[in-house]
């Protein structure tokens, strides 16, 4: 089953069938612990819609109602092996090398939710930064009491210049207006994607691809009960929360996003997550 949160509605999908959800805000039901047996009771009393819920001028937004977003870094092998490039750089030294292999994850804050886009909106890279690069990670939805109930696509977009310029300086290179996206939607599932599962990206620049690469969650080196259990020490999420896993796609250091590419990330079953960098304004090249 999934979810999908339109300008005008709350979405199921079952198969090939749609439902208008009774509950009209995501703060409702992510906090849920029981979320899949509420939505799967929910189907069993609607009748499936008979027109496309995201015509007639409704569009899909971000599946994301006031929770926070919050990531983990350092979670593969190929994230780690580029943050001690970048801290090596820069004095962080071993840091990066010693947080891959400690029980503790690395977790940090991402996103209120105003700062988050969906699919096919506009994604941002700072101005003040030479090296902005895409992070294609699979986002856990989390319930209020600690729960994973469901999946989405995560874009944690980074000024990879800023952080490997100081690794204090990390809140700086992840969080700014529009630099995290979330969707199309949200898979509800109570068993944990198959360690098989895929996460392929593509950057295309004028229509030709400028970027691609892919991994799989079997690269994933924490178990993500464990990341969620220390996210929720000492905190509490009253309407669930977002927490991205970890990147395992890194591009070269050449590379770095323009205005006006286009970024797919893919996660089936979840789907492709679709944004375009926002584009330069006349007059501003």
């Amino acid at each position: 089953m999934k979810i999908y949160k339109t300008n005008k509605d709350i979405v199921f999908q079952e198969g090939e069938n749609y439902y208008s959800s009774a509950e009209k805000t995501l703060d409702a039901l992510l906090c849920r612990d029981d979320l899949d047996a509420f939505i799967r009771a929910e189907i069993e009393r609607l009748q499936p819609l008979l027109t496309n819920p995201f015509g007639g001028g409704a569009s899909l937004t971000a599946p994301i109602g006031n929770q926070e977003v919050w990531a983990a870094g350092v979670t593969y092998d190929r994230s780690r092996d580029a943050r001690m490039e970048e801290a090596q750089e820069s004095g962080g030294g071993d840091c990066y090398d010693r947080v891959y292999s400690a029980e503790r994850p690395e977790l940090f804050f991402k996103a209120s939710p105003g700062r988050v886009v969906g699919h096919r909106q506009i994604v941002r890279i700072r101005s003040d930064s030479a090296c902005n690069v895409p992070e294609p990670e699979l986002t856990l939805v989390v319930s209020s009491g600690g729960r994973i109930v469901g999946y989405t696509v995560g874009n944690d977009l980074t000024s990879r210049d800023i952080e490997g310029e100081n690794p204090l300086y990390l809140p700086q290179a992840k969080i700014f207006d529009k630099g995290c996206s979330l969707g199309p939607g949200i898979l509800v599932a109570e068993e944990p994607l198959d360690k098989a599962t895929e996460i392929r990206m593509e950057v295309l620049r004028e229509g030709a691809e400028a970027f691609a690469g892919e991994t799989r969650l079997s690269n994933l080196t924490r178990p993500l009960a464990s990341m969620v259990e220390y996210l929720f020490r000492e905190n509490s999420f009253p309407y669930g929360c977002f927490l991205m896993t970890g990147t395992g796609i890194v591009p070269p250091k050449s590379f770095s996003l323009k205005p006006g590419d286009e970024i797919h990330i893919t996660i089936e079953p979840i789907g492709t997550l679709v944004n375009t960098v926002e584009p330069v304004e006349a007059g501003e090249e």
